[in-house]
């Protein structure tokens, strides 16, 4: 069981450099249950990036709490940025590596690569990798990782179409064989429809949650006609969010 209660009242940011204090998060809270999928949209700069941060244990200086089981427990995350962050000068199987305080069977990362079609890059290095394979390389270091929640922050920004949607398909793929939950932060609201147990919605800054909504279509008919229809229903069906669509 891995239940995540996030119960953020506040996370404000102080005066800083001639800027005036600054509340980025208010009343905001959030449940996932055990291997859940959840994606958030929301505003550019409404703080969901601040979210996941927090979560990560990365920013403290909030009032709130955040519980893993009912407890104040250090809170194991995964973490997939905006860019890949893959270091240069290290390989692919270097870069993975490097996320780990004991080393990880080498088969492992053998068989995540192989699952995501990089069974010939373990001793690549990122100059010779496209931008979507760098990407896919950022998705076998999270799964590496034996963690709690995996935090996914716009991963397959600025990525075409037709590859992002190949490293959606992966995602799921590696989700179905590496269960956990997910938290998935995207502008794209095809995307979170595309992806996602439930979806929600945050405000403008200072943000909370406007809206959740369970995406019920199954997965295995979650084709372009029915994530329009889906996504006209919710602006139909809840006219708060319309906004945000």
């Amino acid at each position: 069981m891995n239940r995540l209660v996030v119960d953020i009242k506040s996370k404000r940011y102080p005066k800083l450099d001639g800027k005036e204090p600054f509340t980025a998060i208010k009343n905001l809270h959030v449940e996932l249950t055990d291997n859940e999928f959840v994606c958030i949209v929301g505003p550019s700069g409404c703080g969901k990036t601040t979210l996941l941060n927090t979560i990560a244990g990365l920013d403290l200086n909030f009032d709130g709490s955040i519980q893993m089981d009912g407890e104040n427990q250090h809170i194991k995350t995964s973490y997939v940025f905006q860019t890949p962050r893959l270091l240069p000068w290290r390989t692919v199987l270097e870069n993975i590596q490097l996320t780990h305080e004991n080393n990880v069977p080498l088969a492992t990362i053998k068989n995540l690569l192989e699952s995501l079609g990089l069974s010939d890059n373990l001793n690549s290095y990122p100059h010779h990798l496209s931008l979507g394979m760098q990407r896919r390389v950022a998705l076998a270091r999270a799964f590496s990782v034996e963690c709690d929640i995996l935090l996914m922050d716009e991963p397959f920004v600025s990525l075409d179409q037709p590859t992002a949607r190949k490293a959606r398909k992966l995602l799921l793929d590696l989700w179905q064989m590496q269960p956990r939950s997910i938290i998935f932060v995207t502008h794209d609201l095809n995307e979170a429809i595309e992806l996602a147990d439930r979806v929600l919605f945050l405000s403008e800054s200072p943000s909370t949650v406007v809206g959740d909504i369970m995406v019920d279509i199954a997965r295995t008919e979650r084709t372009v006609e029915k994530i329009a229809a889906f996504k006209h229903q919710i602006k139909e069906s809840h006219q708060h969010l319309a906004h945000l669509i």
